[in-house]
């Protein structure tokens, strides 16, 4: 396996990692690891309590860092493990990466490139979402989740549900969460944005195996209820608590700065020699 040296150089650099979360994603973990591993030794895999072959997939590369929880607990309850790990290890950053063959390891120098453009923010890979291949399941539920986020932040963003991210570990690992599953994509982010970090998208390609060969844990029903109360509770505290408080601090800088400038007016005036 070659190696891409200058890639390799700017994972040390920026003190930056990757991180696999998986699942009973045994016939594509393997080779996704191969992929990532041209680019960087530095790889975090959390084992999601998977009951098929990625144990011994795993087995198959010694120098991993891997850790395996005892269940399946949800894939954001293996970030939240994932980031807290990665901080532990002295990451700075980490970019997180899907098991089942749909991200390009070679979009990884990409979110590098855009770390080093605006550090210390989430990147998240825009996805090409009106390609022929794309479920319509994840184009609906895309849009879906964008149009939330643009109301409970503000932000406008092309694909907030994407796997395929850049996390500023040290800003984000003392955090409490309270998802679990799919749906801690959209929690992270939001409640991100809420504290000023910036949130920003990069083009990234995507591939979608045939129904046939696809394994997805998604289920259409349950988790798509678990994000739509997911954001009922983020609307209500952006609507209640985020709001009215960034309109509060508004009116308070502008006061601050009315009367600083009518003090320093005032100072001109009575000094007219200044």
């Amino acid at each position: 396996m070659s190696h891409n040296s200058e890639t390799y150089k700017l994972f040390e650099e920026l003190n930056c990692c990757v991180i696999i979360p998986t699942y009973n994603n045994a016939t594509t973990l393997g080779k996704v690891i191969e992929d990532v591993l041209i680019y960087t030794s530095n790889i975090i895999v959390i084992n999601d309590g998977s009951t098929d072959e990625t144990k011994s997939v795993l087995n198959g590369f010694p120098n991993l860092n891997v850790l395996h929880l005892p269940v399946n607990s949800g894939k954001g309850f293996a970030l939240r493990k994932a980031i807290k790990l990665a901080h532990q290890q002295g990451f700075r950053y980490g970019i997180t990466i899907d098991s089942d063959g749909q991200h390009m390891a070679s979009d990884l120098p990409v979110f590098l490139n855009k770390i080093k453009e605006e550090p210390d923010s989430i990147i998240i890979g825009a996805r090409n979402m009106i390609q022929e291949s794309v479920p319509k399941k994840s184009s609906f539920g895309n849009k879906f989740s964008n149009f939330w986020f643009l109301f409970e932040t503000g932000i406008k963003m092309p694909d907030t549900q994407s796997g395929f991210r850049a996390y500023p570990i040290h800003l984000l690992y003392k955090n409490h969460y309270f998802t679990r599953k799919y749906e801690f994509e959209i929690e992270i982010i939001v409640r991100a944005a809420w504290k000023n970090i910036r949130v920003v998208p990069v083009p990234i390609q995507v591939y979608y195996a045939p129904d046939s060969e696809r394994v997805s844990h998604f289920r259409p029903f349950i988790d798509f209820t678990r994000v739509s109360i997911l954001n009922t509770v983020l609307v209500m505290i952006s609507l209640l608590i985020i709001r009215p408080f960034r309109f509060v601090n508004w009116v308070v800088r502008k006061i601050f700065s009315r009367t600083k400038k009518s003090n320093n007016q005032n100072i001109v005036n009575n000094n007219p020699n200044l």
